[in-house]
């Protein structure tokens, strides 16, 4: 399935000067966290508007608003074309499921990888739920994402081999995560602005 449909909402814009990172991982990867530490290390706004967000606004559960979005596809085109449209006012770290393919070849790609058991066992963690009950859940919730997402864009989550950095979430801690981003963004920074000179200069 083609990724170009009429309703993708993956930015187009020109290339855009300065520094964007776009940080994407599955649920229980600390995502919003990290983005934050990224944003507030290297000096740049967060962009993380979600699904949280969106249920908070409306004024429903969170878990209403996922299954809402299984059925009709307004919910996930309001969220991902308001991301990219953050994101693309300036400078700033976007953090979400689908940064990194919102944001392809527009900005420095960030992958949290951790495995189905680290990450269902910090969500029981920090929601209070049975180990056994988090693990179904958060198994059935990436696999709602994964079809969802694959529907709506042809985007296929499974595959994020195209991430300019991957990052190793489940045995680090959030700091050593986000000082690692930083460190990276730093290098691609600089690069840019090498690229940017004038030929000779």
């Amino acid at each position: 399935m083609s990724n170009d449909t009429a309703q993708n909402p993956r930015s187009t814009a020109a290339r855009p000067d300065g520094l964007r990172v776009a940080i994407s991982g599955k649920s229980g990867c600390g995502n919003s966290t990290v983005s934050r530490l990224v944003a507030e290390r290297l000096g740049l706004r967060v962009v993380n508007y979600t699904f949280k967000d969106l249920a908070r606004e409306r004024g429903v559960t969170f878990e209403e608003i996922c299954i809402l979005a299984e059925t009709d596809p307004q919910y996930d085109l309001t969220i991902d074309r308001m991301q990219v449209k953050l994101a693309e006012e300036g400078q700033c770290v976007l953090g979400s499921r689908l940064a990194i393919w919102l944001l392809r070849d527009r900005a420095f790609t960030v992958y949290l990888h951790a495995s189905l058991e680290v990450r269902a066992g910090r969500i029981a963690r920090r929601e209070g739920k049975e180990p056994a009950k988090a693990l179904r859940e958060t198994e059935a919730r990436d696999k709602r994402d994964h079809d969802r997402y694959a529907r709506l864009y042809g985007y296929d989550v499974n595959n994020y081999e195209f991430a300019a950095l991957v990052v190793d979430a489940e045995t680090q801690g959030q700091d050593d995560v986000a000082r690692e981003i930083v460190e990276h963004a730093a290098e691609f920074r600089g690069s840019q602005s090498g690229s940017s000179r004038p030929q000779g200069a």
